[in-house]
């Protein structure tokens, strides 16, 4: 039997209930790159996702801790939608997938790790990217680094802003 080494999933699965909010606190530290935020805006950011179910996966979310959709303000709302689509087209022209799963999870429920402060997935997709993997080793092979996505990503960014 082969064995498929993902070390970096670890820090997820130990880490189970977290008391602290990692969206409000990446935002406050001072490297965006270490923190993986691949954009900042007025009232919302983009971050890679550091357990991503694909090679760039973004979320998008808002700087406010605001766990019900409902209760965003008309300019947090139209700036979070806007930095979805930033994040469709700037995957689109550096990764170049094929189509995207986009979505928020609300309420834990509704399967969100983080129900207290709403986020939206931008996942890409490629013809194929799923495999036995997940089915047979409940496993997900994912082909580039996190630090080289976001290198790539960042790159891009600079000619669509």
């Amino acid at each position: 039997m082969e064995q498929l080494w993902a070390p970096w999933r670890i820090e997820f699965i130990l880490k189970g209930e977290q008391d602290d909010c990692f969206l409000c606190e990446k935002p406050k530290l001072d490297n965006d790159k270490a923190s993986l935020i691949l954009h900042r805006g007025e009232y919302n950011f983009i971050i890679l996702n550091t357990f991503p179910y694909n090679p760039g996966h973004l979320l998008v979310a808002p700087y406010r801790h605001v766990g019900k959709l409902e209760d965003l303000t008309d300019r947090e709302a139209g700036e979070h939608f806007n930095l979805i689509k930033l994040s469709v087209k700037l995957m689109t022209n550096v990764m170049e997938p094929h189509g995207f799963n986009t979505g928020m999870n609300l309420g834990r429920v509704a399967g969100a790790g983080i129900a207290d402060h709403i986020h939206t997935h931008i996942v890409p997709r490629w013809q194929g990217d799923t495999n036995f993997m997940p089915v047979i080793a409940d496993t997900k092979v994912l082909p580039d680094a996190l630090a080289n996505t976001y290198d790539r990503l960042q790159e891009g960014l600079r000619g669509l802003l």
